[in-house]
């Protein structure tokens, strides 16, 4: 004999008791749902290109060297003497004046004008020993050279390599570099009170 409340639930479908309710769609069928994972952590931005440092032998195509943020770039179509006179001009370029320096010893603290020229020639194989702004008024060849070409006079001397020059003095530079040394500066618009030597070949 089924008593009348059982009979009454068959029919009506509810869950005989200890059932456990089925959980809402999508929850895996649990009465409580899983719990939600930690949002992934941000991902950090990727680092700035690095930009790599100039090379110690820069060069530039053709036979005009280039001045570029104060490192002068030698001509590839250079002969090597001139390339590395310009690559030994870019070891001093920072170099602070010093009266008499470059004169006693090559790597020196600080150069002059003539001692800066003679580190120069003497990194290219051009000169076995310093000179001072005299000196070089009977050097070498008379005339402006192919590739170099030294302006001296009795008080100051400079050097003017395939297009550029390296002087301490900042005249007739637009845009004069900081600081008193040697620096790559363009070419001077009148060197008439100077005299013009070149070495041999140059």
């Amino acid at each position: 004999m089924i008593l009348p409340s059982l009979a009454a639930l068959a029919l009506t479908g509810a869950p005989a008791a200890g059932a456990v309710a089925a959980g809402p769609p999508g929850s895996g069928g649990a009465g409580v749902g899983a719990p939600t994972p930690p949002p992934a952590p941000p991902v950090p931005p990727s680092p700035p290109p690095v930009s790599p440092l100039p090379s110690l032998h820069p060069t530039v195509p053709g036979v005009t060297a280039e001045i570029i943020n104060g490192l002068a770039y030698a001509p590839a179509g250079a002969p090597i003497q001139v390339q590395r006179a310009i690559w030994a001009g870019d070891r001093i370029r920072f170099k602070p004046y010093v009266y008499a320096g470059g004169h006693a010893k090559w790597n020196d603290v600080g150069y002059d004008c003539s001692g800066s020229v003679s580190y120069i020639l003497h990194a290219a194989g051009l000169l076995k020993i310093s000179k001072d702004s005299s000196d070089f008024m009977t050097w070498g060849q008379s005339g402006a050279g192919q590739w170099m070409t030294v302006y001296t006079n009795p008080g100051h001397a400079l050097i003017e390599i395939a297009g550029i020059r390296l002087d301490t003095s900042a005249e007739q530079d637009p845009h004069p570099a900081s600081g008193s040394g040697p620096r790559w500066r363009p070419l001077m618009t009148s060197t008439a009170e100077y005299m013009a030597r070149h070495p041999v070949g140059f």
